[in-house]
């Protein structure tokens, strides 16, 4: 499903003492009951002696809402397993709040899958920073536009849905200010037949150049945030402290190289076109590297093709290294 705002996805199972279903729960989003109180609340008075399987560490903070640790203990919950512990140093503690008050306690049971379901909430948390997925087009020789500046279409159309299909899997899509004095994007998701999507990610767009106001990002199909500094490392910070924890980075060549460079980019999408320009705009810039010994190596996790016949592009989903 579609991430839950700032919140991890968390689910809550409530056993009897025969081990049997009694309520369960998960978490809506921000602002919503934890999964905790989602199945204490359907389970009511039998939740009394029960035994409470959580994805992630109750938690045992006041934020919108109270303490999953002391609503669990006042329900007479008699046992608590989770898979992942909470990373979240505000919400962590709530294991311990609960073994303290006598209730039995296990920790790390399929933690790896419960990872996994909060891959991206995890890496943020752990980080201090958002992830981000870098995505790119470009021709067989790696050029992302000819020598005239054309660049539509590099990428074939099943590639351009399937990266709206991606972008809505973020909650922060990057540019940086260059691309959108040229090339005027709009940074929206949009389904299959071009219609927008409801739920929109923030559109940033970082760099000093001023920009024209009346530049399509800056219209009211979706909030749009200025970063005004070249540094990533800033960018990522301010974007960290709005909550944000996906960026989709769709900058051209100079930013792409900037964050390689900053060793900021976490994976990247490629989608490769069976064309060849033999000049042009490479897809990605200077990264100071002259010599093959010092290359920069991406991880293959997958490769697939999209789109069919003449429209086949080929998705390259990739780990990067550290840049020498």
């Amino acid at each position: 499903g579609v991430p839950t705002g700032p919140n991890p996805r968390v689910g809550c199972l409530l056993l009897g003492p025969d081990g049997g279903v009694v309520a369960e729960g998960f978490h809506r989003g921000a602002g919503s009951p934890h999964a905790e109180i989602d199945a204490l609340a359907a389970a009511g008075a039998r939740a009394h002696g029960a035994t409470a399987v959580v994805t992630l560490e109750p938690c045992d903070h006041t934020g919108r809402t109270g303490p999953c640790s002391a609503a669990l203990l006042a329900a007479g919950v008699r046992r608590v397993v989770f898979a992942q512990a909470d990373a979240n140093p505000v919400a962590a503690g709530g294991g311990a709040t609960l073994r303290a008050a006598g209730v039995e306690v296990e920790g790390g049971l399929l933690a790896d899958e419960a990872r996994a379901l909060n891959r991206v909430w995890t890496f943020a948390v752990e980080n201090a920073r958002p992830f981000v997925t870098w995505k790119f087009a470009a021709t067989l020789d790696g050029r992302s536009a000819a020598a005239d500046g054309t660049s539509r279409w590099v990428s074939s159309r099943a590639a351009r849905v399937d990266t709206h299909r991606l972008r809505a899997l973020c909650d922060t899509m990057l540019v940086g200010a260059n691309t959108v004095a040229v090339d005027d994007p709009l940074l929206t998701v949009r389904d299959e037949d071009d219609r927008p999507l409801a739920r929109q990610p923030l559109r940033a767009v970082m760099g000093l150049r001023d920009l024209d106001p009346t530049r399509r990002v800056f219209d009211d199909s979706a909030e749009t945030l200025l970063l005004r500094t070249r540094d990533p490392h800033e960018a990522l910070a301010t974007l960290r402290a709005r909550d944000r924890q996906h960026v989709f980075l769709e900058g051209g060549p100079t930013l792409a190289a900037a964050f390689l460079r900053a060793g900021l980019v976490d994976e990247a999408i490629a989608y490769v076109a069976p064309m060849l320009l033999g000049a042009g705009r490479s897809a990605v810039g200077d990264l100071g590297i002259s010599t093959m010994a010092d290359a920069l190596h991406l991880a293959v996790e997958d490769v697939t093709t999209v789109g069919t016949g003449p429209d086949t592009n080929v998705r390259l989903t990739l780990t990067p290294g550290k840049v020498h």
